[in-house]
């Protein structure tokens, strides 16, 4: 079923071999209640309850892909959710901060990860301050449709290091690739549209 979902999401679309390979190797069905197991390997969004969504694999792949991850990459994952993203993260640099903003979601995924063995520091907090007290980081990724782009986000960027965030109102947002080039230098991308639940928090939807 792993292999039918990789198939369908290279189908769509996505390149990177080790993006392929982490989906494949991240069982996807451990983050659903054994009632769902039959939707876990499609390719759809799936609700984790407190309004909150696990996300579609091709999404998934698709803002993994962007980020252009290399082992070596210090990364910070904004918005933990049920963990699932996080862990493809894991397959490619064991370097993964993660922050969630809901304490009930935070300590879910936080025993999923533990029963799977992996292993990423997690936090408790708002994510659209970013953790500046594990920064600089090589890459940074919203999980959740921004109203902008935090500016603590980009100035917790190394030199060179991406910022990939999906940004609009809450029906629709925009995905964006930031690349820092300087102190005050950034290049900006635009890609396609996407649909996620609200980024919540200070710099997101309050």
């Amino acid at each position: 079923m792993r292999k039918s979902l990789v198939r369908t999401v290279a189908g769509k679309g996505i390149q990177d071999a080790r993006v392929l390979n982490a989906l494949e190797q991240v069982p996807r069905h451990f983050f659903f209640e054994k009632a769902f197991l039959e939707q876990a390997y499609q390719d759809k969004a799936f609700p984790i309850g407190e309004g909150q969504t696990i996300s579609q694999p091709y999404t998934v792949a698709y803002q993994t892909e962007l980020l252009d991850l290399q082992p070596h990459h210090k990364v910070l994952e904004i918005g933990t959710g049920s963990g699932y993203q996080c862990s493809i993260l894991l397959q490619i640099t064991p370097h993964v901060y993660t922050i969630e903003y809901n304490e009930v979601l935070f300590h879910k995924a936080q025993r999923q990860l533990q029963v799977m063995g992996l292993q990423a520091h997690t936090f408790l907090g708002d994510g659209s301050e970013g953790l500046p007290q594990h920064a600089p980081y090589d890459r940074i990724i919203v999980t959740a449709g921004a109203p902008i782009i935090p500016k603590n986000l980009l100035t917790q960027l190394t030199i060179g290091g991406k910022l990939v965030i999906p940004v609009g109102d809450t029906g629709v947002q925009k995905m964006l690739r930031l690349t820092r080039e300087g102190q005050e230098e950034f290049t900006r991308e635009e890609f396609a549209n996407f649909k996620f639940v609200p980024l919540l928090g200070k710099q997101g939807w309050k």
